[in-house]
């Protein structure tokens, strides 16, 4: 009897310790930012140059990959900027416009139109308009059409290779891109990244880039 007690006591512990490590992962680890340990030049050279706009502000560069209805994007833009910005972090945009699947549209004419405007002339103040004004009613004004323009499908195009680039250079250090996709510097030069995936938390990515906000 005393070995069939020690044997339960030790299935008990067991399952405990499997318990509070499930915890453990579920509440925080899963959320840690992963650092970037390959392809870390060339993914460098993708967000450089791509059509980002930023606020140019003088901190850490946060480059965020995105689409304009992306649910995620648009509650990280309305609560993490402006703690962001209020840490100098220089959030670098990257709005994209969505490659069609299987023959169904992933973007609108509106949305191609303003992604080539910001990839080519870089507004921030425009990207802030964009934001700031339902998607339905952006009507785009001003802005030439990207569809039937071959320069600006081209640049529109540009932003589609960008995401294909990425995937599999992401993947091979184990982050599947999705929107958004945030990549940044820590304070020791490592690459850092954090994609989106259901029930996100940015806690971790917040006190990487604006720790006290």
């Amino acid at each position: 009897m005393k070995i069939f007690g020690r044997w339960v006591l030790a299935i008990l512990f067991i399952g405990l310790v499997a318990a509070g490590g499930w915890w453990w992962w579920k509440t925080d680890l899963q959320w840690r930012p992963k650092t970037i340990t390959k392809n870390q030049a060339e993914i460098t050279r993708i967000l450089e140059g791509a059509g980002y706009v930023s606020p140019k502000l003088a901190g850490p560069k946060l480059y965020m990959i995105s689409f304009r209805s992306c649910p995620d994007c648009i509650v990280f833009k309305k609560t993490y900027y402006p703690r962001l910005h209020a840490a100098q972090v220089d959030t670098r945009l990257i709005e994209i416009a969505r490659a069609d699947r299987n023959g169904v549209p992933k973007s609108t004419p509106v949305e191609r139109a303003t992604v080539a405007e910001l990839w080519i002339n870089r507004s921030w103040a425009l990207s802030e308009r964009w934001d700031n004004t339902p998607i339905d009613a952006w009507r785009a004004e001003g802005i030439p059409p990207a569809d039937g323009d071959i320069a600006r499908t081209a640049v529109v195009e540009a932003g589609r290779k960008m995401i294909a680039d990425l995937v599999p250079l992401l993947k091979a250090n184990g982050v599947t891109l999705a929107y958004p996709t945030l990549i940044w510097w820590d304070k020791a030069g490592n690459m850092r990244t954090f994609a989106w995936r259901e029930g996100v938390k940015y806690d971790r990515v917040m006190q990487e880039l604006a720790p006290g906000s």
